[in-house]
């Protein structure tokens, strides 16, 4: 009976994510997220007067397709992805964020992740600032 009651709780708790999803650049705070942004400076640059460095620019590139920047050579894999389709909506952001090698499997970026969901909601809004 336990065992039930606990499989129940672990229902009940995946069924509230689930509906409650992931926290997004809506919920995030742009300051917050220049800071966070922070942690993505080494390789990439947003804003007036970027420039591509290891990693390309990201002014502009919410609700665009994957690997659009003509400028940068892209990995084999985002080449891939931008053939499938992709595009870079917060929601698919937020999941790259997470775990960009796990979710573009072959990805050159070697950046670990950002696993707090309300650091990936701060970053999307500050990059949404520079549309």
């Amino acid at each position: 009976m336990k065992v039930m009651l606990n499989f129940r709780g672990a229902i009940l708790a995946a069924a509230t994510l689930a509906l409650a999803g992931p926290a997004l650049a809506q919920d995030g705070d742009p300051a917050a997220g220049e800071k966070v942004f922070n942690k993505c400076k080494a390789c990439h640059m947003i804003g007036d007067g970027a420039k591509n460095r290891v990693g390309p620019v990201l002014t502009g590139i919410i609700d665009e397709p994957i690997a659009s920047n003509a400028d940068f050579k892209y990995s084999d894999a985002f080449l891939a992805k931008k053939d499938e389709g992709w595009v870079w909506t917060p929601e698919i952001l937020n999941e790259y964020l997470e775990d960009p090698r796990g979710h573009i499997e072959g990805t050159k970026m070697s950046f670990a992740g950002l696993k707090k969901p309300e650091e990936r909601a701060d970053v999307i809004a500050y990059m949404q600032t520079f549309e």
